[in-house]
């Protein structure tokens, strides 16, 4: 399958992500988080993948971190001009490229009921915890897991037919298991002879 001319000239490094949309935390046990999209609607494939994960006993915590990944997803969706169910693999790897490429944002409270986006001077240590700045960029391990989220969030959707057969986000198959995995270490491994 051939890529379309603007999946080739996608240019990442100008590519801008709009903060529109946002995580809104309800206050509601039965539906702690809510993702709104840049349109201003609340994103309902998400909110109901979110109510599955509480269905099966996630906590709040990992509901809201997940929620934070979709709504980077959707950001991204939304700068590219693509649909949440038509994305494909170019669009999965161009988001994974752009997410290491860009500088995070962080919000910065320093200034008494004034909140502003920033991202904190380069080096500079933790004003809290006086531990070493990160760097500027997600970390490897954001990365991993922003991608995490979004399989799974679309293999949720293709099993309950709602979204695309294929995930955007295939499993690296590096990462599908050892090989061998399921041998019996107590039973002798035979071994192929080519003369």
């Amino acid at each position: 399958m051939t890529e379309s001319r603007e999946e080739q000239e996608r240019d990442l490094s100008r590519l801008v992500v709009s903060r529109a949309g946002r995580l809104v935390a309800t206050g509601d046990d039965r539906e702690p988080y809510r993702v709104v999209g840049p349109d201003g609607a609340i994103v309902e494939p998400v909110s109901v993948f979110l109510r599955d994960l509480l269905a099966s006993g996630k906590s709040e915590s990992t509901l809201r971190s997940y929620s934070v990944d979709l709504l980077r997803w959707w950001r991204f969706l939304d700068a590219i001009d693509v649909q949440w169910n038509r994305a494909s693999r170019a669009e999965a790897r161009d988001f994974s490229c752009w997410i290491q490429l860009t500088a995070k944002q962080r919000l910065q409270t320093s200034r008494p009921r004034a909140a502003r986006w920033s991202s904190r001077t380069t080096g500079a240590p933790n004003p809290v915890t006086g531990k070493p700045a990160s760097r500027d960029g997600y970390a490897p391990s954001t990365v991993a897991h922003s991608e995490t989220v979004l399989r799974r969030f679309y293999d949720f959707h293709r099993d309950t037919g709602t979204g695309p057969v294929l995930n955007p986000f295939p499993l690296d198959a590096s990462r599908r298991g050892r090989r061998h995995a399921h041998h019996n270490p107590m039973l002798r491994r035979e071994v192929a002879r080519y003369e």
